[in-house]
């Protein structure tokens, strides 16, 4: 195998292969990047054994063939290059990568093709397509809720499901909740709720951009994810999903209203004297005022005020700072609105004026 390329189109497609592949064992094929060049293409292929990644880009093929190359040290070596086209040769196992611009060559071993993978196919009968714009929406409100904790398995992804004409996507971790709700498009078969592995929609928003349609299939223990030039699969989490609607406040007799990226900015600042273990922040609320501030600890104290639309009663919320930075984050609007019962029950973070999305937060203890 032998074929020439720009070594920035390789690059980025590379660098996505790289942060799939689980091992970093040089003699392990699950370490290695599957190529084959064919007809002015190169198909790259990397997995982990529960999620797999696979795109084309162009190049010039001077040679067809198949081969494996250590993802690890590939990556060091485009990197390590400047920009210009790269001559890559395969030959009695082993590989010769050779930039034009320079008088370098680099040489890896590599392990037989034949030894990776095979990739599961999807199930096209229940192939459906949506905006791709709206998928990103969905994942960017949702993905950072997820839970870190592995004994609680079910709650490490994003869950999935069709209610009746809509596509909902929810994450949680116990003491927060992410909810977005978008239309189904026509044609949308009925899917089973299905929790997904946060690893697969990380890719996906690196990847894709905002126009298009991004195409799911879904089987019993796998989804398929397929846009432009990429196809994606993943294996599926087991086990149930917690009953969000439980935690959903059916009404709430206050509110207030503040500016997105002030409550941002106070934050910014008022983090620099929260406690790291617990990064609890207060939001005491007066009449047209909102006042971030810290507690007293062995290294002092922050507090700031920003104006807000608020005329009830003051009041003081202790809550984790990041659970409100995070949702701040990802939302767009100028005005956000923050509703609440008492001080120590959820609260709900929505955009002004409202959205399809919303965001719980527990209290924590004073």
């Amino acid at each position: 195998m032998k074929f020439m390329c720009e070594r920035s189109v390789l690059l980025k497609e590379i660098a996505i292969a790289q942060e799939i592949i689980a091992s970093k064992n040089a003699i392990s094929i699950l370490s290695n990047i599957f190529i084959e060049a064919d007809n002015d293409t190169l198909s790259i292929k990397a997995t982990d054994l529960k999620v797999s990644f696979e795109t084309k880009v162009p190049v010039s093929v001077i040679e067809a063939g198949t081969a494996t190359v250590f993802g690890d040290k590939f990556l060091g070596i485009l990197n390590s290059v400047p920009d210009g086209e790269l001559e890559f040769e395969e030959a009695d196992g082993k590989i010769v990568i050779k930039p034009a611009s320079k008088k370098a060559k680099f040489q890896l071993k590599s392990i037989a093709s034949d030894k990776f993978p095979d990739f599961p196919a999807p199930n096209t009968d229940n192939l459906f397509e949506i905006p791709i714009k709206d998928f990103r929406d969905m994942i960017r409100q949702t993905i950072f809720s997820v839970s870190n904790d592995e004994t609680r398995y079910f709650m490490t992804g994003v869950l999935l499901e069709k209610k009746e004409d809509l596509i909902v996507m929810v994450a949680t971790d116990g003491r927060r909740l992410a909810l977005i709700k978008k239309p189904g498009a026509p044609g949308v078969p009925d899917f089973p709720s299905i929790i997904i592995p946060p690893k697969i929609l990380q890719v996906l928003m690196k990847r894709s951009g905002d126009e298009g349609l991004v195409a799911i299939s879904i089987t019993e223990k796998m989804l398929f994810i397929s846009f432009g030039s990429y196809n994606l699969s993943s294996l599926l989490i087991e086990g149930q999903f917690p009953n969000y609607e439980r935690v959903i406040p059916e009404t709430q007799t206050s509110s207030f209203i503040v500016n997105r990226e002030e409550v941002l900015d106070a934050l910014k600042r008022v983090s620099l004297m929260v406690e790291q273990k617990s990064h609890r922040i207060y939001c005491g609320l007066s009449p047209n005022t909102l006042s971030i501030y810290t507690e007293e600890s062995e290294i002092g104290t922050a507090s700031e005020e920003i104006p807000c639309q608020y005329e009830g009663e003051e009041v003081a919320i202790a809550l984790n700072y990041r659970y409100i930075e995070e949702p701040f984050k990802v939302m767009e609007d100028e005005n956000v609105s923050i509703h609440f019962t008492d001080t120590n029950k959820a609260i709900t973070i929505k955009s002004d004026p409202e959205k399809d999305f919303f965001h719980i937060v527990m209290p924590m203890q004073p």
